[in-house]
């Protein structure tokens, strides 16, 4: 069952997110920044309060995804890549991802806090970055 509302067109375009994001880093990357895309809009915290939607959390700015801002977001989903999307969808979460709001690449070691977030973890070249339950419950 959906964690979050979505109809086919939310699933591609979070399946666009997802390629864009991560294609590089395999099917599992991709799924974390599903994870991600997915926690925000259950979050209704910190600096997503307001995003209910995959349309709103897709192009949120400032504060959103860099595929979207600074122009990778181009290719269409394939079927696998739907594939995945569906399944974050469905509430599968995957570690260090689980509960991250934030992600991002760093030039080296992950940092033990982003702006207040504690480190939860890396995979291959990015670093995934949680809320605390306290400032953002819906996430957990």
């Amino acid at each position: 069952m959906a964690v979050i509302k979505a109809n086919s067109a939310d699933v591609r375009l979070l399946a666009r997110l997802m390629r864009a994001e991560a294609e590089g880093e395999g099917e599992q990357g991709m799924m974390m920044v599903g994870n991600v895309g997915v926690n925000r809009i259950l979050g209704n915290c910190l600096d997503f309060r307001d995003i209910r939607n995959m349309d709103q959390m897709v192009f949120q700015s400032p504060g959103g995804f860099e595929a979207t801002q600074k122009g990778y977001f181009y290719q269409r989903a394939r079927d696998a890549d739907i594939r995945l999307a569906q399944r974050v969808i469905n509430g599968e979460r995957v570690w260090p991802a689980s509960n991250a709001l934030w992600f991002f690449r760093p030039a080296g070691d992950c940092p033990a806090t982003w702006y207040d977030q504690q480190n939860t973890g890396r995979f291959k070249s990015h670093c995934f970055f949680t809320p605390t339950f306290e400032n953002c419950p819906s996430v957990f």
